[in-house]
């Protein structure tokens, strides 16, 4: 092999995460190349042709406001978009688009290629290359490539998705494989094994896509896209947005007879013969896992979807199989308005190699290895939502181990990342990890409308947003809390007409001067309301009107989740070394050394959430800390 040119950094797969962490280090600054198997296959979306969903909307928000590129391209691919849970309150409320597919893939392409400082080239990566440091801990020095040899770089980002040792099942035909029947990488795995990080193996699979002309849709219940369209990004020109015409989607249930076939046929499905040893995603099963696992339920929702607009593939969300093709074929045409329907691509599972993400500090960089960095599937997680955040954050605390500057850990108040990569770097995970608002003790106060609030600064911080739009996000935050406070300072009284407004929306009158925050936290009322009230109100964009909406009526339980943040904060502000030998602390249970060994915890907070660490070993490890 042969020397090549240097690079600051190597990021190793163009998928979701590789992207975004590629396009965060080069428009730092840093001189990056981006390693892909195939320039046909960047940002492709092998399984659901969507963005968004429950806790994934705001994973996307979260991006936007790091300065990411994901909710911009998701704006300009759209073709459906709804928001989920809005009969729930605000905290959970969850953005999801339809995507065109191949144009999603094509725009992001077109993004990198015209990024300064970054390079592209289709190579795989089959070794990294690290040399020991006084330390001890090995850091990264290079890596080498198949056909086009060596790079040097100061870092690297492993982004492998499920390409990494990935092998695909349909029925009893198994084969080595990436997604979408194209090659997989096979020679990284034995280069991090003989690093000694611990790797995994997962599972994942996808539905069978369905020729659009086979399908009579006028048999299906048809799913519109919603009045408003709120954009992910706040680059994107909510007015151009909504000009767009949506598509439908519709939906169709399994059946008896669907349920029938795949129980008859169930053997020979590789998640049930053993052929498949990794562990799938708990949240998103197989068709035939779900029959199986959920017996007394008598249907199954599945979702039609459109893949694009120069398309005629047709997404079967909920429908995922192992099971062979002529199995498919039958419980396929047991659906309603699907009796005819015809295959365009298998449904298939699809096998990879993953790293144990308790290897990661909570700046996604390899304990064993400085300048490493993990983010995506890579990581144990699941989603393009999940890859694309981690991706980003992978890629800032590259720059910033480049540069030399102290790198970001996102306290879990702080985001859904945030919460994310604190449940992988400190519990671990035995399955696909997939982003969920329940996972967040916070949900409140990481809602999708303040995403550029809590986060902008780290990305400012990190040199990715400019001091410009860093100054944008900031007066649009200044923006919000000035007009509560206005709001507060705005009295109407009984004779204003405004009683009238309160029972017609059920609630009850006033009999004295009441301020309008007061009377828009009452149930019924809304911000938009209360406008013929309010000749001086300013006018302000859609997007902070409902902001300031929600920061009036969920301003108790805000504050009382500020105040558990408050409490919790001087744990989370505990750091603990990484040298620390738990071992040799008198009095910490032999169980709880073992799993603050393995885990290095950053902090007294991250050691509390160990699985195994109970409240007796943090007092006992609060004395010792006294002690040094």
């Amino acid at each position: 092999m042969y020397n090549n040119e240097r690079f600051d950094v190597a990021v190793i797969g163009a998928g979701h995460a590789g992207v975004e962490a590629a396009l965060a280090c080069a428009r730092i600054g840093l001189n990056t190349a981006l390693f892909t198997l195939s320039l046909d296959a960047v940002a492709n979306m092998p399984c659901n042709p969507s963005i968004g969903g429950t806790g994934k909307g705001h994973l996307v928000f979260e991006i936007d406001a790091m300065g990411g590129e994901m909710g911009y391209a998701a704006d300009l691919v759209t073709m459906q978009s709804r928001t989920l849970n809005t009969s729930k309150g605000a905290a959970v409320r969850s953005k999801r688009v339809q995507a065109d597919r191949r144009k999603y893939s094509d725009l992001m392409k077109e993004v990198l290629e015209h990024t300064e400082n970054l390079r592209i080239i289709q190579a795989e990566v089959t070794e990294v290359f690290t040399e020991e440091t006084d330390s001890g801990r090995r850091r990264v020095t290079g890596v080498r490539t198949e056909p086009c040899g060596d790079f040097e770089c100061t870092s690297a980002i492993i982004c492998t998705g499920t390409y990494l040792g990935g092998v695909t099942h349909v029925g009893a035909v198994k084969k080595s494989s990436g997604p979408d029947n194209s090659l997989p990488s096979s020679g990284l795995t034995p280069c991090l094994a003989a690093l000694g990080v611990e790797l995994m193996r997962f599972k994942t699979g996808t539905p069978p896509r369905i020729h659009r002309r086979s399908i009579d849709f006028s048999v299906l219940e048809q799913q519109d896209g919603e009045e408003y369209i709120t954009p992910y990004s706040t680059r994107t020109d909510p007015a151009k947005l909504n000009g767009i015409r949506q598509v439908p989607c519709h939906v169709v249930y399994t059946n008896e007879e669907t349920h029938n076939i795949i129980k008859a046929n169930i053997h020979r499905s590789p998640l049930y013969s053993g052929q498949i040893h990794g562990t799938g995603p708990r949240y998103c099963p197989s068709i035939e896992d779900k029959v199986i696992r959920f017996a007394d339920k008598e249907r199954h929702q599945l979702f039609v979807e459109p893949m694009g607009d120069n398309t005629d593939e047709i997404y079967l969300q909920g429908f995922s199989s192992s099971l062979p093709a002529d199995v498919q074929v039958q419980m396929l045409h047991s659906l309603k308005g699907f009796e005819h329907a015809e295959i365009m691509r298998y449904a298939y599972a699809i096998e990879y190699d993953c790293i144990n993400p308790l290897e990661l500090y909570g700046t996604l960089e390899l304990k064993k290895v400085a300048g490493l960095f993990g983010a995506g599937q890579f990581n144990g997680t699941s989603g393009y939502e999940e890859a694309a955040a981690q991706g980003l954050l992978a890629g800032l605390n590259a720059s910033l181990y480049v540069r030399g500057m102290e790198q970001i850990i996102l306290p879990r108040h702080s985001s859904y990342l945030g919460t994310l990569i604190d449940d992988l770097v400190t519990k671990g995970t035995n399955e696909p990890y997939r982003i969920m608002t329940g996972r967040s003790e916070y949900r409140l106060l990481i809602r999708q409308d303040n995403a550029e609030e809590r986060l902008s600064k780290y990305a400012h911080y990190a040199g990715l947003l400019s001091d410009e739009r860093y100054a944008e996000t900031v007066a649009r935050t200044q923006a919000v809390t000035d007009e509560i406070e206005r709001l507060r300072h705005v009295n109407v009284g009984p004779t204003s007409g405004i009683n009238a407004l309160l029972e017609e929306r059920g609630t009850t009158p006033i009999s004295s001067g009441a301020n309008l925050c007061d009377i828009i936290r009452r149930p019924g009322l809304d911000y938009a309301s209360t406008a013929r009230f309010d000749p001086h109100r300013p006018e302000l964009p859609r997007n902070l009107a409902e902001r300031v909406e929600t920061e009036i009526k969920y301003e108790g339980y805000i504050r009382h989740q500020l105040e558990e943040v408050a409490r919790q904060q001087k744990s989370e502000d505990t750091r603990l070394s990484q040298d620390i030998d738990y071992s040799q602390i008198r009095g910490l249970r032999l169980e709880a050394a073992q799993k603050l060994d393995k885990v290095k915890p950053a902090t007294i907070g991250q050691a509390a959430r160990i699985s195994g660490v109970n409240p007796a070993d943090i007092t006992v490890l609060l004395i010792w800390l006294q002690g040094k």
